[in-house]
């Protein structure tokens, strides 16, 4: 992987994490384009580094958000900020069990057919368009909602289904506020990254050998800027109900992934 490369995938990663068209899908997808010829390890190195600077890129979007989260947590009350946390915590469980459980079984639908990758985009696609025709409401996420869109998260775990488009979606197809919908779905990933990040780096897998650091940099300031821009821009997008123009795109780039499996 040179340098052009890295540019090109912090680039996919930074705006595809953000708009619901599969960071996942878009990246590989990206790799089979591009001949990526990286071992496992390194591949995963550099995955674990762009979704760190998307991680990082949330965390500055919203770092108000997070700032108020936390104080209101140590008052130590069963305040909104406390409850908004618990809510979190608990979109969580269902990522968390079936990523453990199932994680070789996860694994195998990466670096493999592009198809299945289409065909996830569509999907996508389906689920955008349901959410785009839902009127905005000002209903806040339940704790029972939060249930259903950690559900809706652990399905998006496959490469193609968007993980903001999969949450978004669910969220606003249960009655929720479209703008609220969108920061629960920015802000409940942030822990699932860096628990999975801490998790690659524990387990040994990653092979840091002959790594050349400034690729992986210019890969991470890629997707870092980049998820700075995309983030603003999705709330904006959310809650103007300009899905559709993306359930438009998951589905051209869906067909494409599919046609393109018989020749890549």
């Amino acid at each position: 992987m040179d340098y052009l490369d890295a540019i090109i995938l912090g680039i996919i990663q930074g705006f595809t994490e953000f708009l619901p068209v599969s960071s996942s899908g878009h990246l590989e997808i990206g790799k089979a384009i591009l001949g990526d010829t990286s071992v496992p390890e390194e591949s995963l190195l550099f995955t674990v580094i762009l979704h760190f600077a998307t991680a990082l890129s949330t965390l500055v979007v919203f770092r108000k958000d997070i700032i108020q989260i936390f104080g209101g947590i140590l008052k130590f009350q069963w305040n909104e900020e406390t409850q908004f946390a618990f809510k979190i915590v608990l979109s969580m469980l269902p990522a968390v069990i079936i990523g453990l459980l199932f994680e070789e079984e996860l694994e195998s639908f990466f670096g493999g057919s592009i198809a299945f990758v289409g065909a996830m985009l569509i999907l996508t696609a389906v689920l955008l368009w349901l959410a785009d025709r839902s009127k905005n409401t000002g209903k806040p996420v339940t704790i029972k909602d939060s249930i259903i869109i950690g559900v809706a998260q652990a399905v998006a775990m496959l490469p193609g289904i968007s993980r903001s488009g999969a949450t978004i979606s669910t969220s606003v197809l249960l009655g929720n506020d479209k703008t609220k919908a969108a920061r629960f779905s920015f802000l409940m990933v942030v822990p699932l990254i860096f628990g999975k990040i801490a998790k690659d780096l524990l387990s040994g897998e990653i092979s840091t050998h002959n790594t050349n650091l400034g690729v992986m940099g210019v890969g991470f300031l890629a997707a870092f800027i980049c998820g700075l821009i995309a983030c603003t821009w999705m709330i904006s997008l959310v809650k103007k109900s300009k899905l559709r123009y993306f359930s438009i795109y998951c589905v051209l780039i869906g067909l494409i992934a599919i046609i393109s499996s018989f020749y890549v």
